[in-house]
C-alpha cells in the first residue's frame, strides 16, 4: 500500500485533471487516486496523507445535500478514526462567475473530515485571486488550495507544485 491516496470528485472535468497533475506530479508510485465512489472507505485510515479534491459548483448545478454524492460518502467517512491521518484539500472554482462562493466546498470537506479527528495541512495565501468571498477562508489564507481553470488557468502548474512541496513537508513525507 502507497502513503498517499487523492480522493476526488467530480469525474470527467477540471477536478479529476487537476487530480492527474498532482499524482503526476508526486509520482504514481507513490500515490493511489480513487474517486468518492471507488474508494474502499475501510481503507482510508491506512494512509498517511489523503489529497481530497472538489469543485464548487454553480446554483444552477447543485445537487439536493440528501442525494449528493459527497454526502453519501460522508456517511461511510463518519465510521472512521482518521486521527493519524493528514488531509490536505484542493478545491476547484471560478472566481468570476462565482465570486461569494468561491471554492466554498473545501470548508465543507474540512468539517466533514474534521468529525474523524483528521489533521489538517496544506493552507493556502489568498493573495492572486479576484472572488469576494468563500467559506473555505481563515483569516488571510484558504483551507487548502484553491485552483481557478477557468479563469487562471495558467497559474496551476506553479500552484500545485508549490503546494505539493508544502505539505509533504507538512506530513514529513
Amino acid at each position: 500500500m502507497k502513503d498517499i491516496a487523492l480522493i476526488y470528485w467530480p469525474k470527467n472535468g477540471n477536478v479529476e485533471k487537476s487530480g492527474e497533475k498532482i499524482v503526476g506530479k508526486l509520482g504514481e508510485d507513490k500515490v493511489d487516486i480513487f474517486t468518492i465512489t471507488s474508494v474502499d472507505a475501510e481503507k482510508i485510515p491506512e494512509y498517511k496523507l489523503l489529497i481530497i479534491g472538489n469543485s464548487t459548483v454553480g446554483a444552477d448545478n447543485w445537487e439536493d445535500t440528501h442525494k449528493s454524492r459527497w454526502y453519501e460518502f460522508f456517511a461511510k467517512l463518519a465510521k472512521l478514526d482518521l486521527s493519524n491521518t493528514f488531509v490536505a484539500i484542493y478545491g476547484l472554482g471560478d472566481q468570476i462567475l462565482y465570486p461569494d462562493n468561491f471554492v466554498d466546498g473545501i470548508a465543507t470537506i474540512k468539517e466533514e473530515f474534521g468529525k474523524c479527528g483528521a489533521n489538517f495541512i496544506g493552507r493556502w495565501p489568498i493573495e492572486g485571486y479576484e472572488h469576494t468571498d468563500s467559506n473555505s477562508i481563515d483569516g488571510e489564507e484558504f483551507l487548502g488550495l484553491a485552483l481557478d481553470e477557468d479563469q487562471q488557468s495558467e497559474l496551476s502548474a506553479d500552484r500545485i507544485e508549490k503546494w505539493l512541496s508544502q505539505i509533504l513537508g507538512e506530513a514529513k513525507l
